[in-house]
């Protein structure tokens, strides 16, 4: 049973009420189920099939995806899971892209309605993308009193810290030839991951004392925002008012084979780093539960937005189409692939014209 017409110009795509279609044949295929029933829309004559509303759409290979999609959630590297897989590393980096894109739906489809009603813990993620003179931010919003994640943003940073005279060269010679990060990039992220997380209302934020907040709390005159700071050397213990949020880095860290201290496996590209954690967020939402040894469930649950634990399976059942879930501010650039690398040429977006 088609939920709805799946092309984004006909009227029953958003809502099928009063919509009508008719079976149209089938096709056979080599992988399970072998026999695909297809379909016509009544009102645009467009035709389709079950796949359409599938997250395998158009994969050659769809018995991979959610083994892949436990592979990365177990710090696999893309070439680990190739081989495994028997396949190529560019069809891992594909199906990696997609489960990205269908993360950022569903972060957006099931985040809890209405307003706040917990202290939003925030923290940047610091990690490096293509070289050690990329670095970047994951800015994290986590709720302290459930660590349901509900928003995340990207900046990117300039290398910093203590440089050799030659790697100052080098840092100078990379910023005259691509460009020097902008200076507010930071500033203008967390701004940006507040009104994701919550819409304007009376909020507490609680982060470390980190210059660049107060100056983006600044561009916020809707909200009335109440800041509370912690230093950043206090110990990270689940006494600390940053626990929730520290204790996700450490998840990142851990379930994320691109972030390992002294890895090979770093990312490549930028777009990359955005779609592993946004997977990766969703699986901690929804499918982890908030301690490993006392099962005290998801954050979602102690949310109150979800009764039980849902699989991998389960996050990936039915697709989710852009043309109908409203992506809002830097969610919509990350899911059409336009974050670039410096250093990158001619990187790959996601324009497709049917494949949303």
């Amino acid at each position: 049973m088609p939920p709805h017409c799946p092309r984004s110009h006909c009227r029953f795509h958003r809502s099928a009420e009063g919509w009508r279609w008719i079976r149209f044949g089938s096709y056979t295929r080599q992988c399970a189920p072998r026999v695909i029933p297809r379909f016509r829309c009544g009102h645009c004559r467009a035709t389709f099939s079950s796949q359409t509303f599938s997250t395998t759409y158009y994969l050659k290979r769809p018995d991979l995806l959610e083994p892949l999609a436990h592979r990365l959630l177990a710090c696999s590297a893309y070439r680990q899971i190739a081989r495994e897989a028997r396949c190529a590393p560019t069809t891992v980096m594909g199906l990696a892209a997609r489960l990205g894109r269908h993360a950022l739906l569903l972060l957006h489809e099931l985040r809890p309605p209405g307003p706040l009603r917990e202290p939003l813990v925030i923290d940047g993620f610091e990690s490096y993308a293509f070289s050690h003179y990329h670095p970047l931010h994951l800015n994290l919003a986590v709720g302290a009193e459930s660590h349901f994640t509900y928003a995340f943003t990207f900046a990117p940073l300039r290398r910093k810290g203590s440089m050799t005279p030659r790697q100052r060269r080098r840092r100078e010679q990379l910023e005259a030839t691509h460009g020097r990060p902008d200076p507010k990039a930071l500033e203008l992220s967390i701004a940006e991951l507040i009104r994701l997380a919550a819409p304007a209302q009376s909020l507490t934020v609680r982060s470390d004392e980190h210059p660049a907040y107060p100056r983006a709390f600044r561009r916020l005159g809707d909200y009335r925002l109440r800041h509370e700071c912690t230093p950043s050397v206090l110990a990270r213990t689940p006494g600390n008012p940053l626990f929730p949020v520290n204790l996700l880095d450490l998840l990142l860290r851990h379930n994320s084979a691109n972030h390992k201290r002294e890895t090979i496996a770093f990312s490549k590209r930028h777009q990359s780093v955005i779609e592993r954690a946004a997977w990766l967020l969703v699986w901690r939402n929804w499918g982890k539960h908030f301690s490993e040894r006392h099962r005290r469930g998801t954050p979602a649950m102690r949310r109150g937005v979800s009764p039980t634990p849902w699989s991998v399976r389960r996050l990936l059942t039915g697709r989710r189409f852009v043309t109908r879930v409203e992506l809002s501010g830097c969610w919509r650039e990350y899911y059409a692939r336009r974050i670039d690398t410096p250093g990158i040429t001619n990187p790959r977006r996601h324009a497709l014209r049917l494949a949303a």
